[in-house]
């Protein structure tokens, strides 16, 4: 059609990709037209744009619960998803480069996009819309805690699906419903069946049915970081991510150390390290919260620091998180530590927390605390309410998935005089101060969702989020977290 009067059009382009497999080996090349969707315009050809993905903590609990329970895990992908979205605003694109319409010349002639496409600012949107909708019709329902995790109930059948993007992972005991899912599913969306999960995004994913347990790793995925930025001389490996402090003293302070600064690919580095840290890898959690501090002027000592843990990487790369049955009966546990006043810059605390279900840990964070903490009592109080936040969370989950919940969930600090203001409104000097918004932990504790018990500090593995420490303690906090070869 021609381009409407007071219309522009947005032209797109080419866009081709090697699909990999666990190993590394080629799976299959993609080609794929994107449009150039920064040339859109809020408000005239797209409004709103989010759109909900699970979780990463939501996908490890399933995986934990899966080979707790001896689950079926399964996994498709909806083939071009973003085309099955139904447009919501009149969108023009100019005709792709290699493709020729007959009797059509002249740039005044467009294409109007009927369905979505990869690129456009509303594409995740409306497929998320239009997954949402169809998911429904099949009777699944979306978790108020994670709207991108559905769950499907009847009579004995359950099935829970946590989504990301266009990826579908299935979990559920009978393998006759998920068959009947997935043939469902393709009468409505063309689908890849990828049979057993054993990779998403970008995480293997290996199953031991006989010992019940579930390993993940991105073992291909740190050979990648550590071929392309570690130099062949600095392979050595290195026992722990991080050692010492690291301050903006560090900094560049010439412009020459600066323009050699810049050359140091030190937010790319980063950001890979970040998103390892996010999946599998919590015991680099606290090194990458600190060079992300750095991320405005890193200097020369921030860059060893990177490559320390890149090394750690190397010695290190053969580990995976492991899920499986422990020796505990309770469906979940969390762990929350703090430091005082650790960051040099501004003396403001370190605050780190992980929850388990069954042998590994599902969630975990390592976060410099938004405020100067005068006490210890304070800095590891504070920290317990906001870990309480992401136990109550975690109950929510697990509830809305069909376990009991009635039982309080456990926590363990190592601070007997921050449990007590925990439980109780003591008068304690160091404390007044503190904002009321950390107490809502006591109406918890009060209405029995939490129980805050004291563990003595040396087997305490929220330590390991904290502050350095030396490798004998290091590596008994990393197994604790459920990392081995």
């Amino acid at each position: 059609m021609r381009l409407p009067h007071g219309k522009s059009a947005i032209g797109s382009r080419w866009v081709f990709k090697i699909k990999k497999n666990p190993d590394g080996s080629v799976d299959r090349y993609k080609g794929r037209l994107v449009a150039k969707g920064y040339a859109q315009k809020h408000g005239v050809d797209y409004t709103d744009t989010f759109a909900p993905t699970a979780r990463f903590a939501a996908l490890r609990t399933i995986i934990a619960l899966a080979a707790i329970e001896d689950w079926e895990l399964e996994s498709i992908d909806i083939s071009t998803a973003f085309l099955n979205g139904d447009i919501d605003t009149d969108v023009y694109m100019n005709i792709p480069e290699g493709v020729e319409i007959k009797g059509v010349q002249g740039n005044e002639w467009v294409l109007k996009l009927l369905k979505g496409l990869y690129g456009i600012k509303q594409g995740p949107r409306i497929w998320s819309k239009k997954l949402n909708s169809e998911l429904s019709k099949l009777g699944f329902t979306c978790l108020e805690c994670d709207h991108s995790v559905f769950i499907y109930e009847c009579e004995n059948i359950k099935l829970i699906v946590p989504v990301h993007v266009d990826d579908l992972v299935i979990a559920s005991k009978s393998k006759a419903a998920i068959d009947a899912f997935k043939k469902e599913i393709s009468k409505v969306f063309k689908i890849r069946d990828l049979g057993p999960t054993s990779l998403i995004l970008n995480v293997k994913i290996e199953r031991d049915r006989i010992n019940r347990t579930i390993t993940l790793n991105q073992t291909h995925y740190i050979d990648s970081i550590l071929a392309e930025h570690l130099p062949h001389e600095h392979l050595n490996g290195c026992d722990v991510p991080l050692t010492g402090q690291l301050s903006t003293k560090d900094c560049p302070s010439t412009l020459e150390e600066t323009a050699q600064m810049a050359k140091v690919p030190y937010r790319e580095v980063v950001g890979k390290l970040l998103y390892l840290s996010i999946a599998t890898r919590p015991d680099i959690a606290l090194a990458v919260g600190v060079f992300c501090c750095f991320n405005g002027n890193p200097g020369r000592k921030h860059w060893a620091a990177v490559k320390q843990t890149l090394r750690y990487l190397k010695a290190t790369c053969t580990l995976k998180l492991h899920y499986g049955p422990s020796d505990s009966s309770e469906l979940f546990s969390a762990n929350c530590d703090a430091d005082l006043g650790g960051n040099p810059d501004n003396s403001r605390s370190t605050a780190g927390y992980c929850i388990h279900v069954g042998s590994g840990v599902v969630m975990w964070g390592s976060r410099l605390q938004p405020h100067v903490s005068l006490s210890s009592t304070e800095s590891e109080y504070t920290t317990a309410s906001a870990t309480a936040c992401e136990v109550m969370w975690m109950r929510y989950f697990f509830k809305e998935i069909g376990y009991d919940m009635s039982k309080p969930s456990p926590m363990w600090m190592d601070s007997s005089s921050a449990i007590q203001v925990a439980k109780n409104p003591e008068h304690i000097s160091t404390m007044k101060h503190v904002h009321r918004s950390y107490n809502w932990i006591r109406e918890r504790v009060d209405a029995g969702d939490l129980s805050i018990t004291h563990i003595p500090g040396k087997d305490n593995v929220a330590d390991i989020f904290t502050k350095p420490l030396p490798k004998a303690k290091f590596v008994h906090f990393r197994d604790m977290l459920g990392l081995h070869p």
